[in-house]
């Protein structure tokens, strides 16, 4: 047949437009551009990880979006855990039906105000086990994002699946933008040691930590009410610190956690008036001060900029780094001068060294006064002319101990470590 490719029948001319592998290219570019708007709409986008599962960590993504829900706040909750999407469980959505308008689907509203999408939405059963290989869960987390009508949003909490295997990772690099993560963990060594690899596995992907809260820190007695250490305390705190990462605080194991959760009603809104409630209000404080953060320090108000500073401490293994330059992550402290308090922390990862930049990328970050062990003159000269001030010679401890003592005016420094 003249003009006709013998292998398909199609006519020739316009058949690589046709090709099963342009037809694909022009859905991953409709799609990809699906999700950017999307998410274009959503101030906020919060990550919540755990180095492994049965930390509850499904349970602080719930509790932390509810929380957010009583300030005020837009917010949505994604649940894209393959191995335990809980979400409707938590928040008694479980049987619902998704509707779909034509163009998108339509998230589950509760009456706290929180739009949800789950994977468990679209199980026939909840005992179903979610078998798909790598690419089909692929393209289901793109849809999830892609196709939801979130409408504009303050916040949307992402309840990871565990681990920093493949899926955690894919995910992570579908939303480059967000705003960091907040990993959870328990108090014993077994949980500590995976979050620690959470924590690397944030800053590979350049994702700020938010901070890291320790769940099930101790036991409410159901009688006194006395938190009873049955669990060990203490221990994400300790990791935390020892990893240069904001504490947002420890939730205690309360019995009538576990029977809100079983029965679907929201901790934090039904017994807001418990200390673990509390907890959860206290945590959720950074994610609020996103919100009052505009992004770019070197405009804030003549009058909020006299009374802020952020401060810089690069940080080794956890302490202030006895050279700035061979720091492996840098913590910013937001502080109100007018209190004297440490308002936000965040953690981020420096650009590849080469001389002259970090003044610059600081600047840039907001920072107005970094301490350092050690730092040469001629960077000392390059902080000066950004108008940042630089503090040498602090010892090698951990960085919210250096910002309290320089706080208090009680901060010791030595010789300069490194004057070249």
């Amino acid at each position: 047949m003249e003009g006709k490719n013998k292998d398909t029948g199609c006519s020739s001319k316009g058949c690589h437009d046709k090709s099963p592998d342009s037809a694909q290219k022009l859905r991953d570019i409709t799609e990809d551009q699906a999700l950017k708007n999307r998410l274009s709409i959503i101030k906020h986008k919060i990550m919540v990880l755990s180095g492994k599962g049965g930390v509850g960590k499904s349970t602080v993504a719930a509790n932390i979006a509810v929380a957010l829900a009583m300030e005020g706040k837009k917010v949505g909750i994604l649940d894209i855990d393959f191995h335990g999407p809980s979400i409707p469980t938590l928040l008694n959505l479980e049987g619902r039906q998704i509707q779909h308008d034509g163009e998108a689907l339509i998230p589950a509203e509760l009456s706290e105000g929180v739009k949800v999408i789950s994977l468990g939405f679209f199980l026939k059963d909840r005992e179903d086990a979610v078998i798909w290989r790598g690419p089909m869960k692929m393209n289901v987390i793109k849809q999830l994002i892609a196709e939801v009508k979130w409408g504009e949003l303050d916040y949307l909490i992402m309840d990871f699946p565990p681990g920093t295997g493949d899926e955690p990772l894919s995910v992570a690099q579908l939303i480059p933008d967000s705003n960091g993560a907040v990993i959870v963990t328990t108090p014993q060594n077994l949980s500590t040691l995976d979050v620690r690899k959470s924590i690397s596995f944030c800053r590979k992907l350049n994702v700020p930590v938010i901070g890291v809260i320790e769940n099930m820190s101790g036991f409410v007695c159901p009688e006194c009410h006395t938190v009873l250490d049955i669990f060990k305390t203490g221990g994400g705190e300790k990791m935390a610190s020892e990893m240069g990462v904001p504490f947002l605080g420890r939730i205690p194991l309360d019995p009538l956690i576990v029977e809100a959760s079983d029965n679907g009603n929201p901790f934090v809104y039904h017994y807001s008036k418990t200390e673990v409630a509390k907890a959860f209000v206290k945590a959720i404080q950074p994610l609020l001060a996103l919100d009052d953060d505009t992004g770019d320090h070197e405009s804030l108000p003549k009058e909020k900029a006299m009374n802020h500073k952020r401060i810089a401490i690069p940080v080794t293994q956890g302490v202030l780094s006895s050279h700035f330059g061979h720091c492996e992550v840098f913590a910013l402290f937001d502080v109100d001068c007018e209190t004297g308090k440490v308002v936000t922390t965040e953690t981020i990862t420096p650009p590849p060294h080469e001389p002259g930049l970090l003044p610059g990328w600081l600047k840039e970050k907001g920072a107005n006064v970094i301490i350092a062990g050690g730092m040469g003159s001629r960077a000392q000269g390059l902080f000066a002319d950004q108008g940042i001030e630089v503090i040498v010679g602090a010892p090698e401890m951990e960085p919210q101990r250096v910002v309290e003592l320089y706080l208090q005016d009680t901060l010791e420094t030595r010789e300069n470590r490194c004057d070249h």
